[in-house]
């Protein structure tokens, strides 16, 4: 079986293939057009998300047998399209979940605390301890979306702590000893903090709007450790002016590219001007599933699943 490596990821994956008796070719440069010239050649494709994978790619993929995302969510493949064709597909959350619930409650933390601000003041000289008074998470209600394998990541972190965990997912009996699966009505009735574990769909596109936020009865803080494009920037702006949230800790935003390589392309939209001057807004670049164990067990998931299947 063929496969053709379209990223470059940790080296014991193509290892461990070429040791399982795959025959693998690596090209990270060509473009997606010089890829469908040739893609009829290979069983299968190992990719992260350098370009989409839509009808017309797999239509002149005609031998492929599976197609493996190194990473959790699989938007960037035409996945309806996809199994149609009798494509396998394959992704592996399992290996950054625990990476994703770890920088979910340092973000949690450093927000409570003012970390990331104070740090700030006091290398400019300015010592403010009351200005810098922080929140504690025991007796907060800590309410999570999506309640897959990143979402009951973050909640097994949080069971050192006495709070109250609430969970809400369209698929029903997903709650655990981690966290009680209420109704979206319950949800926005207790929360005090709200973060968002969900894969993008049609469904989680703009989720976070000003109608949802409106929602809630009490305000609140928002972390989105998930995908950008779930929340609208220039309503969470709107919200965090007038307090019906309270602050953000966002390690993706609704302006990245597919590829989560880069922000922007064109002039900084206003919204995003105004977000990255607050200082109750903690940003970071996409990284929470992105450390050193990840990148090596991302890795190693995708290999047993190939294996599995088709070995």
């Amino acid at each position: 079986m063929k496969i053709l490596h379209l990223d470059q990821n940790h080296p014991l994956l193509l290892d461990q293939l070429t040791t399982a008796g795959f025959d693998n070719t690596e090209d990270y440069t060509s473009s997606k057009e010089a890829i469908e010239t040739i893609i009829e050649h290979y069983h299968g494709i190992v990719i992260r998300s350098r370009f989409n994978i839509d009808p017309a790619f797999i239509d002149k993929a005609v031998n492929l047998k599976f197609i493996a995302r190194v990473g959790a969510g699989l938007e960037s493949i035409d996945q309806e399209y996809a199994t149609k064709k009798g494509i396998t597909l394959i992704s592996s959350p399992e290996g950054n979940r625990n990476a994703v619930g770890e920088h979910t409650l340092g973000m949690l933390l450093s927000l409570f605390n003012n970390l990331n601000k104070a740090d700030l003041e006091v290398k400019k000289g300015n010592w403010l301890r009351e200005a810098n008074r922080g929140l504690e998470v025991d007796t907060k209600t800590i309410g999570i979306i999506g309640y897959g394998n990143m979402g009951k990541s973050f909640a097994k972190k949080l069971r050192g702590f006495d709070c109250t965990v609430l969970c809400y997912d369209i698929k029903e009996g997903v709650g655990d000893e981690n966290a009680q699966q209420v109704s979206l009505e319950n949800f926005r009735k207790q929360v005090d903090v709200v973060s968002l574990h969900t894969p993008w769909t049609p469904l989680t596109n703009k989720m976070v709007d000003a109608s949802f936020i409106s929602e809630f009865k009490k305000p609140f803080w928002l972390l989105n450790t998930a995908r950008g494009r779930s929340v609208v920037t220039k309503d969470l702006v709107d919200a965090l002016k007038n307090k019906k949230i309270l602050g953000a800790g966002l390690d993706v935003l609704e302006f990245e590219k597919l590829s989560f390589e880069t922000l922007f392309t064109s002039e900084m939209p206003q919204e995003l001007k105004e977000l990255l001057a607050m200082d109750n807004v903690l940003l970071t670049p996409h990284v929470a599933g992105w450390t050193v164990e990840s990148k090596t067990k991302l890795a190693q998931v995708i290999v047993d699943k190939i294996i599995a299947k088709f070995k």
